[in-house]
């Protein structure tokens, strides 16, 4: 059996596009960095606040952030992120969806506002309590303090702050989210 171009440029399209999707929702974690596990699925779920970030596109301008997680008919977890554009004077919000890389009981999620692509959302810190935790994304442009009340307490942002450094972290250029 022979294949047309038109049939032989197809695979190649198809093949070509399969390769970039995978490029582009490719997960990682930071050198260094490891998830937490064993993890508490169900504990993580509720309202967090975010208390600091490594600032990006989506997120510029925002303060009163909030993320909150929750279960999916599907097992994956409902993300709803919303926050206060401040020059702009409008409330945003954007629902994805996370999945884990592993095993549920590994903090390694894959995490998507854009259909098929993913990006990496790894809780590398967090109290016995689930109350304040550090998330790391796929390299270290991507950080988040986040906590279940409006602040964090001393001790805890010091710690975070101190392992985000020694994982490469600049935290110098954390971008403290005012939750007023």
């Amino acid at each position: 059996m022979s294949l047309n171009k038109w049939q032989i440029g197809l695979i190649m399209g198809v093949g070509a596009a399969a390769i970039a999707l995978n490029f582009v929702s490719c997960v990682s974690i930071p050198k260094g960095a490891k998830a937490i596990s064993p993890f508490k699925k169900d504990r993580y779920l509720g309202k967090w606040y975010e208390i600091a970030r490594m600032d990006f596109k989506f997120e510029k301008n925002l303060d009163h952030v909030t993320a909150e997680y929750s279960l999916n008919p599907d097992g994956s977890i409902r993300v709803d992120n919303k926050g206060y554009d401040v020059v702009k004077k409008i409330w945003k919000e954007s629902i994805g969806k996370a999945k884990f890389v592993e095993k549920p009981v590994t903090a390694r999620l894959k995490v998507s506002f854009f259909g098929p692509f993913y990006a990496g959302y790894n809780i590398i810190a967090i109290d016995p309590d689930y109350r304040y935790a550090m998330i790391a994304g796929n390299n270290l442009n991507y950080l988040w303090l986040l906590s279940r009340e409006k602040d964090i307490p001393a001790a805890i942002q010091t710690a975070y702050l101190k392992q985000a450094q020694n994982l490469g972290y600049d935290v110098s250029k954390l971008v403290w989210t005012k939750q007023d």
